[in-house]
């Protein structure tokens, strides 16, 4: 059997790093040998030495439609094999593997040698091939993929039974996005961390490179659509990473916000002793600010009330992959024209490629990790076990996405309900050290310590709750104590607290409405949402315009998150069909949401909403 791919259409081809792109590099989606192992048993099987027995369409998981597979059973191992040529225009350059996303625990081997092991379903890493890389060789790369089903892991919403139940939906084994190799030289850059710096009109650009030598420097030029605005130098043979600051001319300064999101190109140059050019990379920025003032969360100095949509990122036939770049790009889309100025990313780090789409149309962001999987049903109190690995996978997360300007605050962790007590607990542990992490990582957005909850980091830079009370009166009742500074605070059903107290912090709602409404919804389907199902859409629209009301005009709330942007499988609460067509009449969402929120009337040079052509649903 040949495992040399031959599949002249290669699924989602685009370039999957694209804050940090070089020219040449080799997309190694499309058909891969694989195999099931359920025992787990494949190395002793000789799995890695041998031909598998099936295919599959990378990058979509087994249990996907759009993999071949269609499998949604559970896989506790499985196997990958493809063979691999190196372009001769390659030759004397190392060559790097990239894996986007593999679920859950993943080992590669090339030509039989172990090249790299990676913990973690959602986030990236790279195996250097350097060993196996001659031009004139055709080398095989294996991949095994393990998720157990049980025990404490970063799963998301993945569901721990046969079929999704409730906000759980099926599962995503093994690959699940963009497998590619590119060439690089000896001394070569790494992904630079590029941060506005809105004061000074300026970028602070840090780049890495994989090795110290005498003489050279890093060269970072700066262009906007007129041409090139400023270019600077720093040694890159003293520091681990050469840092180099770029002041932009004032008649060029332009802000990146939702009514205007420019970005800048940037271009990384590594220069060798004798000035020439090493290694190349195209990037590009976004100047904007996040900061807190008294209640409000300010961007650009300015108060921008954050209409977020929950978004979970799933797909009827790619699940957790989009099935084309289209379709992320859309998803924003679909967000902006009801309404929405940006998405709490729910329960899974999405592909970079939205990131990128979001980037472009100004589109506010909050990042967010797929913990679900903590909760090990232990004894109240104690029922939270998150390991050292979710601090590990939530700094790899942050780590990718930091210089996306669309991002503009980071929630680690979401609804890790747990009774607070005076122990300290591996979740207090866990929380406080992802917080920190963060923190440390990025001071310059705001972080929310979990979702929800439970808030166990006094003094957190924000604080939240979910309410999914569908009356608006009520609703509004619960949410008026923010005015005395006694928000609403989720809580066990007896009352025993969760979370620490509120301090004072800005606050929002970052979970509301959920109205349940299938209208075509077919006997004995499974289907539920929050609440009693409206009987009518005019009853879903005033339902929906009352509780976003109460949220707008509370002059204490910098936001709210509406759950959710489309129905996912059994949970049919979304805006949009799990298939992304319309079930109601978008342009009222949008009209309920489209005016100056308390907020943002109560500050000088806010920004009232801006009415944008919506795209057709």
């Amino acid at each position: 059997m040949s495992i040399v791919p031959e599949n002249p259409v290669v699924p989602r081809p685009e370039y999957p790093r694209p804050q940090f792109v070089r020219a040449a590099w080799q997309c190694l989606n499309g058909t891969w040998q694989f195999e099931r192992d359920p025992g787990d048993s494949g190395l002793e099987r000789g799995l890695l030495d041998r031909d598998l027995t099936g295919e599959i369409i990378v990058p979509f998981c087994p249990e996907a439609p759009l993999s071949g597979v269609g499998d949604p059973d559970f896989h506790p191992a499985v196997w990958y094999r493809r063979t691999v040529e190196v372009p001769e225009e390659w030759a004397g350059q190392r060559v790097l593997l990239h894996f986007q996303a593999v679920d859950h625990d993943a080992t590669v081997w090339v030509d039989g040698v172990e090249a790299g092991r990676h913990r973690g379903g959602f986030t990236p890493f790279t195996c250097d091939l350097t060993a196996a890389a001659d031009p004139a060789h055709t080398y095989t790369v294996v991949v095994r993929a393990r998720d157990p089903r049980s025990g404490p892991q970063a799963r998301g919403k993945q569901a721990t039974t046969y079929e999704g139940r409730g906000a759980r939906y099926g599962r995503t084994t093994g690959i699940w996005q963009t497998v590619w190799c590119e060439p690089v030289p000896g001394p070569h850059l790494g992904r630079p961390r590029i941060t506005p710096n809105v004061a000074a009109s300026a970028f602070r650009v840090t780049v890495p490179v994989s090795a110290n030598r005498a003489g050279h420097e890093v060269r970072v030029t700066v262009s906007d659509q007129a041409g090139e605005l400023v270019q600077a130098r720093a040694r890159a043979d003293l520091d681990l990473s050469a840092e180099v600051w770029l002041p932009l001319p004032d008649d060029r300064v332009r802000l990146w916000r939702p009514e205007d999101p420019h970005l800048y190109d940037l271009r990384i140059d590594l220069l060798d002793g004798d000035g020439a050019v090493a290694d190349t990379a195209a990037s590009y920025a976004g100047l904007r600010s996040v900061a807190i003032d008294g209640h409000a969360v300010l961007l650009n100095g300015e108060a921008c009330f954050q209409r977020l949509v929950l978004d979970q990122g799933y797909y009827p036939d790619g699940l957790m992959t989009a099935p084309t770049d289209e379709a992320l790009r859309r998803d924003i889309e679909l967000a902006v024209a009801a309404g929405f100025n940006g998405a709490r990313l729910h329960q899974k780090v999405f592909e970079e490629r939205y990131l990128y789409h979001a980037d472009r149309a100004g589109f506010l962001v909050w990042g967010e990790f797929g913990d679900w999987g903590a909760n090990t049903g232990g004894p109240a109190g104690d029922n939270q076990q998150p390991t050292a690995t979710f601090v590990t996978q939530w700094l790899e997360a942050v780590e990718r996405d930091y210089s996306h300007p669309s991002i503009v605050g980071w929630c680690p962790l979401n609804e890790t309900w747990q009774r607070l007590h005076d122990r300290i607990t591996v979740l207090d542990d866990v929380t406080l050290g992802m917080y920190l992490a963060t923190k440390a990582a990025d001071p310059t957005r705001p972080v929310l310590d979990a979702s929800g909850y439970a808030h166990r980091v006094p003094g957190a830079d924000v604080y939240d709750s979910h309410c999914y009370e569908q009356d608006p009166e009520v609703f509004g009742k619960l949410m008026a104590g923010l005015a005395e500074g006694e928000p609403y605070v989720n809580a066990d059903r007896d009352g025993t607290a969760w979370s620490v107290p509120y301090r004072g912090q800005p606050y929002f709602c970052s979970e509301f409405g959920g109205i349940w409404w299938n209208p075509d919804v077919r006997p004995g389907e499974s289907s539920w949402g929050y609440g009693e199902r409206p009987t009518s859409e005019e009853e879903l629209q005033r339902r929906f315009a009352g509780l976003v009301g109460v949220l707008l005009d509370d002059p204490r709330m910098f936001g709210y998150c509406y759950t959710q942007l489309t129905d996912v499988f059994q949970e049919q609460n979304g805006v949009y069909r799990f298939d992304r067509t319309s079930k109601l009449d978008v342009s009222r969402i949008r009209a309920a949401q489209h005016r100056p929120a308390a907020i943002e009337r109560a500050r000088p040079g806010a920004q009232a909403p801006t009415s944008t052509t919506s795209p057709t649903t």
